[in-house]
């Protein structure tokens, strides 16, 4: 009997797929070279998703915006039996972390009932707000810097200068980080990392509050598949960079005007979320070797039960390169 999307916990068949990409990737770290590491993640994680018993297509690819290797959009992924499913990877968060060794670099994934995952087409930036569970109610991107990080520490009970929000370290964001600051709160500087941002905002062993910015579009909706279930929030609303890509968008016919929240971004509660830290990180312990084993660090969830589980993992990488065509 053909086993439903509802009986499965499909996530605990996806860490493997992260773990591919993250032991893959993590033959890089610190070479300097972006394109072996995002090669190495894809190639991974496209062979390790032959294993999984579904139909998937790929909604969120990864690579178009800056013509890294990529899985696709519209790529068929999956052993090709079962369910069909929505399908968003970002096979490296962090790709020039992982490249220069720096922190926070991750492998994730997310799949979702079939039709429930917004495409965002062109769109390759929007702006964000994410928070916990506590403070998902009083978020508002239209509101003003200083009200939002207010609300937000009055419903965490905490005093606004032990805030602590995440901002990404772009040029875009100098006004932001100053109004941040303004209003009182601590801002946490990162150069990378829009997905374990997100993760982290709504992550009760996390010291982030709260991730504010600017980032991509398609990391938010593979972050979405990490938040639903969790009673977290995001709200998100698409800022594109270029005149070209707002006339793509246009084009596409989506809402540039529109505030999507989590339940906008995935519409089903039948979603799977896996990540697996490829450096070292504040969310995920990165990979790590021990003679001829090689450990990693993930995290899993599960829309309709609201389960995360955090996996430590010692993999027998002689074992496994004769039952794959990885390189680990």
């Amino acid at each position: 009997m053909q086993q439903h999307l509802t009986d499965k916990n499909i996530a605990l068949d996806l860490v493997r797929v992260t773990e591919a990409a993250a032991l893959a990737a993590a033959r890089f770290i610190g070479r300097g070279d972006k394109d072996s590491v995002d090669a190495a993640a894809v190639d991974a994680m496209r062979i390790a998703f032959q294993g999984i018993h579904v139909r998937g297509t790929v909604v969120i690819g990864e690579g178009e915006k800056d013509n890294a290797p990529m899985l696709f959009n519209g790529e068929k992924v999956g052993f090709g039996d079962g369910l069909e499913v929505d399908v968003a990877v970002d096979p490296i968060d962090g790709t020039s972390c992982a490249a220069f060794g720096r922190p926070n670099a991750l492998a994730a994934a997310g799949i979702a009932a079939k039709g429930s995952m917004f495409n965002p087409g062109h769109s390759y930036y929007c702006e964000k707000i994410a928070v916990g569970k506590e403070a998902a109610n009083v978020i508002d991107l239209d509101a003003p810097v200083k009200d939002n990080i207010l609300n937000v520490a009055k419903a965490l009970g905490k005093n606004v200068r032990e805030l602590n929000v995440f901002v990404l370290d772009k040029p875009r964001h100098a006004k932001l980080i100053q109004d941040v600051r303004l209003a009182g709160a601590r801002v946490m500087l990162h150069q990378e990392g829009d997905i374990a941002a997100a993760i982290m905002a709504i992550d009760p062993r996390s010291q982030i509050d709260m991730l504010i910015g600017i980032g991509g579009t398609p990391e938010a909706v593979v972050s979405a598949c990490a938040i639903k279930g969790t009673g977290g929030q995001m709200l998100t609303r698409l800022a594109p960079k270029t005149e070209n890509e707002r006339a793509a968008i246009i084009a596409d016919g989506i809402d540039l005007k529109l505030i999507r929240g989590v339940d906008d971004l995935i519409t089903s509660d039948q979603c799977y979320f896996a990540v697996t830290g490829v450096t070292e990180g504040e969310l995920l312990e990165g990979v790590r070797y021990k003679g001829e084993y090689a450990l990693t660090s993930s995290l899993t969830s599960r829309g309709r039960t609201g389960t995360r589980r955090y996996i430590q993992a010692w993999h027998d990488r002689a074992k496994l390169s004769k039952m794959s065509t990885v390189v680990y």
